[in-house]
């Protein structure tokens, strides 16, 4: 079955004004590169060919960026006139995106991670294989979701925004669905309306035993949403810890 991304670049990006009042924050560089170049190369590098964009009134600039795509490439872009939740944003790209398997990708997070033997399992499997969910050590994972972890290791549960983080691992950002995902997207909308979030489906992947967690270091993973992180991931990327090209070398 075939693997998808949605990239989604909307949002107000707040906490990078005031330069978001004029462009999309994955446009701001990133060292010599704007920072959906780097999101990019992780799913094209990941052998993705069908890829859907998610933004704001600047989508116009970021189209006009990344074009077409490349020759064997599918871009479609999907214009979020108001930022009223994550659902309603995935909401947009269903038409593009339903009967395969999904990668979703929340445009702040730059990673080294390759996930090409992901896909290529994603793809390959006969069966529904779940989901797949990254996260990373941190010092603070408060303002995440947090795994509970159970007594080998597996994720048990998450939750979400934590006063006592349950562990030091923070999920978020970058996800890969089987096709039972927009059921249960449909599925936590009616029972959290205005207050879903990506957790919930994350979380009924976990209570069926559908969900798998991949640990990623503390250096291979950025949340560009701030300028201190930001300046940070630029700082990787000049060192060349960070890859935005679409081809594996």
């Amino acid at each position: 079955m075939k693997v998808k991304a949605i990239l989604l670049a909307g949002g107000h990006g707040s906490r990078l004004y005031p330069f978001t009042k004029y462009t999309q924050k994955t446009l701001l560089p990133l060292y010599n590169r704007p920072v959906i170049d780097y999101a990019l190369g992780t799913i094209r590098r990941a052998g993705i060919k069908d890829i859907t964009i998610i933004s704001n009134q600047f989508i116009g600039q970021i189209a006009k960026h990344v074009g077409g795509g490349l020759p064997d490439e599918r871009i479609h872009y999907v214009l979020e006139e108001e930022p009223t939740g994550v659902a309603d944003a995935l909401n947009l790209a269903r038409a593009y995106n339903e009967d395969c398997r999904l990668l979703i990708y929340f445009s702040d997070n730059i990673t080294t991670v390759e996930l090409t033997e992901e896909v290529g399992t994603f793809s390959n499997a006969e069966h529904p294989p779940g989901c797949i969910l990254l996260a990373r050590q941190e010092a603070n994972p408060q303002a995440f979701g947090v795994a509970v972890l159970g007594q080998n290791g597996e994720v048990v549960d998450i939750v979400e925004k934590p006063e006592n983080p349950p562990s030091d691992l923070a999920i978020g950002g970058i996800y890969m669905f089987d096709e039972a995902f927009w059921s249960f997207l449909d599925l936590g909308v009616e029972e959290k309306g205005e207050n879903f979030s990506i957790t919930d489906v994350n979380r009924r992947y976990i209570q069926q035993g559908m969900a798998k967690l991949i640990t990623v270091g503390e250096d291979t993973w950025v949340d560009c949403g701030t300028p201190d992180s930001l300046l940070h991931a630029s700082n990787m990327a000049k060192d060349g810890k960070l890859n935005p090209n679409p081809f594996r070398t």
